[in-house]
């Protein structure tokens, strides 16, 4: 893709929304489903059932970090990398997944967004409020998230492998509609779960999608580099190896990806909007985004007080550029825009350098002690592990 002329953070990794990254994956597996393609994107044959398993936070750096060559059976299978979305985070990129759909099209960019219909910035997968507050509104999930799928109706049918503690949550009953869920929990359950269902759809064919999710709450909680990092790693290898076993001679395609990968960040390298109140002054909403890609609301007028205060202070920490020129480069991907989406990307990107994160304070809300995090430009962050085989 060419991307206009843009100021980014040093070293940064664009996202590839074309051929090598998770929105090409996500849109060919909805095209697939719909009868569009006769097989799924990246695989080398044709197949009936094609399993999905998303490791979230597993970044293609991670595995190489973690894996032993000799033992490791995620890396004896890894057939690349490829690209996350932007801002490279759980909510923008899995509901990529889910729908085909890039983040300029389904509007999710961030963990918190911007709607003033429900109260300011919010965060729509647990469905609430910053600060506090869960969200209550008529019509809440039609309207919060309008979008179907990729536009084609599924001729396949699929069937989602959640954790039992979200398998039924707003967020995952309006992204599951037409499909079939089926709640797990541990890994033991996960592999179990899935080859139930891989047998099942082989009359039919289809889409098995596998979502775990605490490999990316021991990052953020103990860090990316941790011990506990490592050995929850090592659970989720010997789950893929077992996987492998439960589905030989089924004809399934296995694909394993990530929605993001990770960085640790040092609490010395955080930005604190609180000690900037003359910069406070001149936003008209709280932060929304993410800490290492935050978007921003300016007051009226006061775009070129923000960036001066910026140029000013902030030197080597982030890059602050207007959010249309993010939008118009191509960074939240192609496709219909968004009908709030100007609202969701503010008037500011606070795209954060190497290391760094941004805050603010919301009155009811903890500060972030979050060691691991996500949603910036590095590589270790925008890199996920493309991981195959025929079963």
């Amino acid at each position: 893709m060419n991307h206009a002329p843009l100021q980014l953070p040093r070293d940064a990794v664009l996202p590839d929304y074309f051929e090598r990254g998770l929105y090409p994956l996500a849109h060919g597996i909805q095209s697939w489903l719909a009868g569009q393609q006769v097989r799924p994107p990246f695989a080398e044959r044709d197949t009936r059932v094609l399993v999905l398993l998303v490791i979230d936070g597993l970044g293609d750096a991670l595995l190489h970090r973690f894996a032993e060559p000799r033992r490791s059976s995620l890396l004896a299978h890894r057939t690349g990398r490829i690209t996350s979305v932007l801002p490279s985070t759980t909510a923008s990129a899995v509901t990529s997944l889910l729908t085909g759909l890039a983040p300029a099209t389904h509007g999710l960019t961030g963990w918190h967004i911007h709607d003033r219909r429900f109260g300011g910035v919010i965060a729509p997968l647990p469905m609430q409020r910053r600060g506090g507050g869960r969200l209550r509104a008529p019509f809440l999930l039609q309207r919060l998230f309008p979008y179907a799928r990729n536009g084609a109706r599924p001729r396949l049918p699929t069937t989602m492998v959640s954790p039992q503690d979200i398998a039924h949550s707003p967020f995952s009953r309006r992204h599951a509609r037409g499909a079939g869920v089926r709640p797990y929990r541990g890994l033991d359950q996960l592999a179990g779960c899935v080859e139930d269902e891989v047998r099942r759809l082989r009359d039919t064919g289809g889409l098995v999608h596998a979502y775990y999710a605490s490999f990316d709450a021991i990052c953020h909680h103990y860090g990316c580099h941790s011990p506990q990092a490592r050995d929850c790693f090592q659970r989720v290898d010997d789950c893929f190896s077992a996987l492998l076993a439960r589905l030989k001679g089924t004809g399934a395609e296995l694909i394993l990806t990530a929605d993001h990968g990770f960085i640790d960040a040092p609490d010395e390298k955080r930005l604190r909007l609180e000690r900037h109140p003359a910069l406070q002054s001149m936003l008209a909403a709280p932060l929304f985004g993410e800490r290492r890609l935050a978007f921003s609301l300016a007051r009226a007028g006061a775009e070129p007080e923000i960036a001066a205060y910026a140029r000013d202070h902030f030197g080597g920490k982030l890059v602050l550029v207007p959010s249309e020129h993010l939008v118009r480069a191509g960074l939240l991907g192609p496709g219909p825009a968004h009908r709030r989406l100007a609202e969701r990307v503010g008037s500011h990107a606070w795209l954060m350098e190497p290391g760094w994160t941004v805050s603010d304070r919301v009155v009811g809300e903890v500060p972030p002690t979050m060691i691991g995090v996500h949603g910036g430009m590095t590589a270790d962050e925008m890199w996920v592990p493309l991981i195959q085989a025929s079963c």
